[in-house]
């Protein structure tokens, strides 16, 4: 038998019977969908995040206060002792700029509006250690640091949300737990979501930071340390050097475990790619689900046209058709089904992927979901898969029927 005209003929039996194919294959149409759409959106996610991180550069480490290995419990805290040992350019040739972070989410208000957001507390050093680029005004400095100044760098989309607008803010007193807070300057946009971008984020004197918003004034603890090496070669250096201040500032002895933990951008990536690909891996797997139920779908209705075509099978027999032909009919009746099923669910999914890039774009974090080729041609051959897999028992019941038998059914 021509495979042309098997295929002709698998078309012709699903085209008669349209609404009931397309209920057949809605399952596998909203399996692949959701399976493309995730992973898309997966790697839009993972590409977003590596962007952000490198954004800030390679050469950036951070210290953090115990240690993960460790069943450490009241780790020493960070102090500005330590900063300033790590800014000892005698011990530390290969660290460029430390700086001291205080964190801290708190309420900002403008008149009657308020924003739930994240303050960082720091030097004038951070702007450069994280790239932070000034679109209006100008960075606090060591002499507003020294004075503890009531002065705010802003994040553009902050701005946005209390002004109603993201330039020409400059000037605009916040308040901060109470706080008047003159803005000095707002940071260029970075991207990103409220939670995690820089274009949300306030950053003030670390001094004026611990008067006005932790109420710690001549404290010396910080949250952590940013510190950033002369250039990406020199991070393995710096990393050393790091560990070595960070062990002798906190006198420990050659036997004790380091009670800090040393991290860098690579790491941030690597945790945040490993994130995204078990979430998308479990979201894909139900998907997965709607695939099995698809094909059972396609089993079920196969089964019924087997049973439906059982005089044309006995006569195709009597005329002399083979029983593989019997099997070749109706498996490709079947895998052609799930193959439609698969191409209509691959557009679905670039469809809703889109729209969620498209969601996330006006929310101020934009995702631009990844669609790859590999991705297309393994929902493509899958859903047939699925199709001749599922399609298998019904075909083989066709292909065994006698003729005689077959001719007498009513």
């Amino acid at each position: 038998m021509n495979f042309l005209h098997v295929l002709k003929e698998a078309w012709t039996s699903i085209a008669a019977n349209r609404m009931r194919s397309f209920l057949t294959i809605l399952g596998i149409i909203i399996g692949v969908g959701a399976v493309i759409a995730l992973l898309a959106i997966g790697q839009g996610a993972q590409a977003s995040i590596a962007g952000q991180i490198e954004s800030i550069g390679t050469n950036v480490l951070y210290v953090m206060p115990g240690n993960i290995m460790e069943d450490i419990t009241n780790p020493q805290k960070l102090t500005l002792s330590d900063v300033s040992n790590l800014s000892n350019r005698a011990r530390a040739p290969h660290i460029a700029r430390v700086a001291p972070v205080l964190f801290s989410s708190t309420t900002i208000t403008y008149g009657n509006d308020t924003l739930s957001t994240n303050v960082t507390g720091s030097t004038p050093d951070i702007q450069q250690i994280l790239n932070l680029e000034i679109q209006e005004g100008s960075f606090f400095t060591e002499t507003q640091q020294s004075a503890r100044a009531s002065v705010i760098v802003i994040g553009p989309r902050a701005a946005e949300r209390l002004t109603g607008k993201s330039t020409g803010v400059v000037g605009t007193v916040l308040r901060i737990n109470g706080h008047p807070f003159r803005v000095v300057g707002v940071t260029k946009p970075k991207g990103g979501n409220q939670f995690s971008s820089p274009d949300y984020m306030i950053y003030m004197p670390i001094s004026s930071m611990q008067m006005r918003v932790k109420s710690s004034a001549g404290s010396e603890e910080v949250d952590y340390i940013i510190v950033q090496a002369q250039d990406s070669q020199s991070m393995t250096l710096a990393i050393q050097e790091t560990r070595e201040i960070m062990r002798s500032s906190h006198r420990l002895t050659p036997r004790q475990p380091d009670d800090f933990t040393i991290t860098n951008q690579e790491d941030f990536l690597s945790i945040a790619n490993s994130i995204t690909q078990i979430l998308t891996i479990m979201l894909s797997g139900i998907g997965g689900i709607s695939l099995l139920v698809g094909g059972i779908g396609i089993m079920n209705m196969m089964l019924v046209t087997v049973t439906e075509r059982t005089r044309e099978i006995g006569l195709r027999k009597a005329l002399g058709a083979r029983k593989s032909d019997i099997l070749l009919q109706f498996l490709t009746e079947s895998a052609m089904l799930s193959l439609i099923g698969g191409v209509i669910g691959i557009a679905f999914g670039w469809g809703l992927s889109s729209l969620v890039g498209l969601i996330a774009a006006n929310s101020g974090a934009p995702l631009a979901p990844v669609i790859g080729v590999s991705s297309i041609l393994l929902a493509t051959l899958f859903s047939a898969a699925v199709g001749v897999f599922f399609g298998w028992y019904p075909a083989r019941r066709a292909a065994n029927l006698q003729p005689v038998e077959a001719l007498r059914y009513e």
